[in-house]
């Protein structure tokens, strides 16, 4: 029996050239059209009258709750905010327990900040940063399935409440897109604040770029991005909600600020006008897989977002930017914010 030509069964080296360019094709060129859009929506002038409306916040850490900082302090921050849209305070008060429950010993030292804050920057509201770990398999955290965590969340919103806070900001991630027990959390917090004459706000994860993604980032086990029919579900339970539209692994700022403009306008969309919607500014600079603080600048974000306003909604009120967060943040992060937004009129 005569052996077969081996070589005959083995795929050519032009063969294999060329479905190598295939293969580099088909990954390559999605990628070059992605990153061609965003600097696509990065190009261009933000209008002139697209700046602040009065309705920004600011992340605060732990440390203005437990003692860390002095009267020093307190009068270095009240001169940062003075002026600006700054209008909401998010202070640190948790973390919550896994099982929703929130240590009064925690907060205890907050309302030395929010009685400051009342007599010093009239009209600034101080709420309660309140976060955890949604659980996930083979982890801790907060189960949101469960109507006993939800009932306790519920119950440490009034408790923050009668503590003087003026609302409550719920920062719990990551939280799946579609997830109804997320949406009945917001449900019950929303009667449970607004009955204690308070706002409610949530820290929302970013919006498929790309229709779909969400699903191809949880086949992968990332639960990174929501639909933008649930960012809508979640924006009509709140009376504010701050996108995280940072730690998006750009490497330039032009992708960045382009990134920041498609997520504004997805967002503009689906957001009731009759909810503030803001958009994170990252006011800190560390460098991993996630983030890259020379493409991720306040700046990039901050012009990102007002080209999106520009071109989606541009006499929309109920609008502002987040910035994250005062311990990190730079003289040069106040200067972006004061220079490229403007002051409260």
């Amino acid at each position: 029996m005569k052996r077969p030509d081996l070589r005959r069964l083995r795929p050519s080296r032009r063969l294999l050239s060329r479905a190598a360019v295939v293969l580099a094709a088909l990954v390559l060129v999605p990628v070059v059209v992605a990153a061609g859009m965003l600097r696509a929506a990065y190009a261009g002038a933000p209008a002139k009258d697209a700046v602040t409306r009065g309705r920004d916040a600011l992340w605060l850490g732990h440390a203005w709750v437990d003692g860390r900082h002095t009267a020093a302090d307190l009068a270095q921050l009240e001169q940062r905010v003075a002026g600006t849209g700054i209008r909401d305070l998010y202070l640190h008060a948790g973390p919550l327990e896994h099982d929703g429950t929130l240590p009064a010993r925690d907060y205890a030292g907050a309302r030395q900040l929010i009685d400051a804050v009342h007599r010093d920057l009239p009209g600034v509201r101080v709420q309660a940063w309140l976060g955890d770990v949604v659980v996930r398999e083979g982890g801790g955290g907060l189960r949101l399935d469960a109507p006993a965590t939800r009932d306790a969340v519920t119950e440490s919103a009034r408790q923050v409440l009668r503590a003087g806070f003026d609302g409550v900001h719920l920062d719990v991630e990551p939280v799946r897109t579609g997830d109804t027990g997320y949406l009945a959390l917001l449900d019950s917090l929303r009667a449970a604040v607004r009955s204690g004459g308070g706002v409610l706000s949530v820290a929302a994860q970013q919006i498929d770029p790309l229709p779909s993604m969400h699903r191809a980032a949880q086949t992968l086990g990332s639960p990174k991005w929501w639909s933008q029919h649930y960012f809508g579900q979640v924006a009509r339970r709140v009376d504010q909600i701050a996108v995280m539209s940072y730690d998006t692994a750009l490497p330039w700022e032009s992708l960045y600020g382009g990134y920041v403009a498609r997520q504004t306008a997805l967002a503009l969309q689906v957001t009731p006008r009759t909810t503030d919607l803001l958009m994170g500014l990252p006011f800190y600079h560390s460098d991993n897989l996630g983030h890259n603080s020379t493409a991720e600048t306040a700046d990039a974000a901050l012009r990102g977002a007002r080209l999106g306003l520009t071109r989606q909604d541009r006499g929309r009120q109920a609008f502002g930017v987040a910035l994250y967060v005062d311990f990190a943040a730079t003289a040069d992060d106040w200067r972006a914010y004061r220079e490229g937004w403007g002051a409260r009129e």
